[in-house]
C-alpha cells in the first residue's frame, strides 16, 4: 500500500523519490531528488517509508485487468499553497537545461512559475511577424510551476518570440484584475553561455528566469485616472516656480533650473543616482562658465523636496568653489527652492 508522502524506490529503474499525488488507481506522481515530478506505475514502486507493506521486498503485482468499459481515471487535483506575503502577482518564464554546464547538450525545459497566492489561466504562444502559434494553454495553482515546452539546439536556429496572456484571480476574492500580456524576444546567443543560467530558489538546477509581470510601481502609475493626473499637474505647478534658463539678466545674474526635465528631453529610465550626478555636473560646469564670463551672481533652482539636491549643491560649492559665498536666493522669487552664489561684488 502506498500513500501520498511515502518515500519510494523504482523497482526496475535507478532512483526514487516521494509520492506527491495519485493520477489514477494504478499511477502516482513521484517527485525525484531533482525536484521534478514523473508519473510512475504503483506496481513498479518499492515503499521505503513502510517496507513491511511490501511483499518480500517488492510491491505486490497488480491483478490481471479484465477488459471492461472505459471510465475516466480518478484524478486528484493538487491544492495550491497559500503563503503569507505572496500577494503580488509574480509570474515567471524559465528555461532550465538538463545539463547546466553544457546547456545545449540536451533538452532545455521551459516552465511557467506562479510565485503568488493567485490562481492563473494562461496562453503560451510562439510569435512571428506573420503568425501566432498557440503552444500551451491551461492553469497554474498558487505558488506552483508547470512545464509548458522544451527546446533543443536545433530549435535555436529559428527561435520565435514567446508570448504570454495571463489572467489571475482568487477563488474567494472580490477584486477584478486586468489581463497580463507579455512578449519575450530572447537572443539565441544567450543559450550558448553557461553563465546565462544561474542558481535560484525555483529549481535545484541553474535556470534562466524572466519575469512576466511588470513593475508594480509602474502598474500603479498607469492606473492613475485622468482627474488624478490633472490634480498632480496642478500641485506640481503650484509647488515649483516655472523659471526657465536665462543666460543674461539686466542685473548680470544667470539662473539655472536643475530639475531633470529642464536638463534632459527624455529623462525616463534614469536612476535617482544618475539624475543627481547629471544635476551636480551641471552645477560645476555652469559655475566655471559664470566665473569665466565674469558674471556677478548665479542662481541654481533645486526645489524644496526633501532637501537632498540642495545639500549636494552646497557640498559641490564647499569642495570646489570655496572662495565664493552662497546663500538662499530671493524668497519672493524662489521661496526656499534656490541657492544664489555671489561671484563678485
Amino acid at each position: 500500500m502506498i500513500k501520498v508522502g511515502d518515500r519510494v524506490k523504482f523497482l526496475n529503474d535507478v532512483g526514487g523519490g516521494v509520492v506527491t499525488g495519485f493520477i489514477s488507481k494504478s499511477m502516482v506522481n513521484v517527485e525525484g531528488d531533482d525536484g521534478f515530478e514523473v508519473p510512475y506505475p504503483i506496481s513498479q514502486l518499492v515503499n521505503v517509508s513502510a517496507p513491511e507493506l511490501n511483499a518480500k521486498g517488492t510491491v505486490p503485482q497488480a491483478a490481471p485487468v479484465v477488459e471492461t468499459k472505459m471510465t475516466e481515471p480518478e484524478y486528484i487535483e493538487p491544492e495550491g499553497e497559500v503563503i503569507n506575503g505572496k500577494d503580488a502577482p509574480d509570474f515567471y518564464f524559465c528555461f532550465v537545461p538538463k545539463d547546466a554546464k553544457n546547456p545545449l547538450a540536451g533538452e532545455i525545459e521551459v516552465f511557467l512559475i506562479n510565485d503568488s497566492n493567485y490562481k492563473i489561466l494562461f496562453t503560451y504562444s510562439y510569435l512571428t511577424e506573420s503568425d501566432v502559434k498557440t503552444v500551451e494553454t491551461g492553469n497554474v495553482k498558487s505558488n506552483s510551476r508547470l512545464k509548458i515546452d522544451s527546446l533543443t539546439q536545433e530549435d535555436l536556429s529559428s527561435l520565435p518570440d514567446f508570448g504570454f496572456q495571463v489572467l489571475y484571480f482568487k477563488d474567494d476574492g472580490n477584486e477584478w484584475f486586468p489581463p497580463v500580456t507579455k512578449r519575450f524576444k530572447v537572443n539565441p546567443v544567450r543559450f550558448y553561455k553557461a553563465s546565462t543560467f544561474q542558481p535560484g530558489s525555483y529549481f535545484k538546477r541553474p535556470a534562466m528566469v524572466l519575469k512576466i509581470t511588470a513593475n508594480p510601481l509602474k502598474d500603479s502609475l498607469d492606473a492613475i485616472t485622468e482627474d488624478d493626473f490633472k490634480q498632480l499637474v496642478k500641485e506640481k505647478s503650484a509647488a515649483e516656480t516655472p523659471v526657465k534658463v536665462q543666460k543674461k539678466k539686466p542685473s548680470d545674474e544667470v539662473v539655472f533650473d536643475l530639475h531633470i526635465n529642464e536638463l534632459l528631453d527624455q529623462p525616463e529610465g534614469l536612476s535617482n543616482r544618475e539624475i543627481l550626478e547629471i544635476q551636480l555636473e551641471k552645477v560645476e560646469s555652469e559655475m566655471n562658465n559664470a566665473i569665466r564670463d565674469r558674471v556677478k551672481r548665479i542662481v541654481f533652482i533645486h526645489g524644496v523636496g526633501q532637501g537632498v539636491l540642495k545639500q549636494e549643491v552646497a557640498n559641490v560649492l564647499n569642495r570646489k568653489f570655496k572662495k565664493y559665498y552662497y546663500q538662499d536666493a530671493s524668497f519672493k522669487e524662489y521661496g526656499y527652492g534656490a541657492t544664489m552664489v555671489i561671484l563678485r561684488r
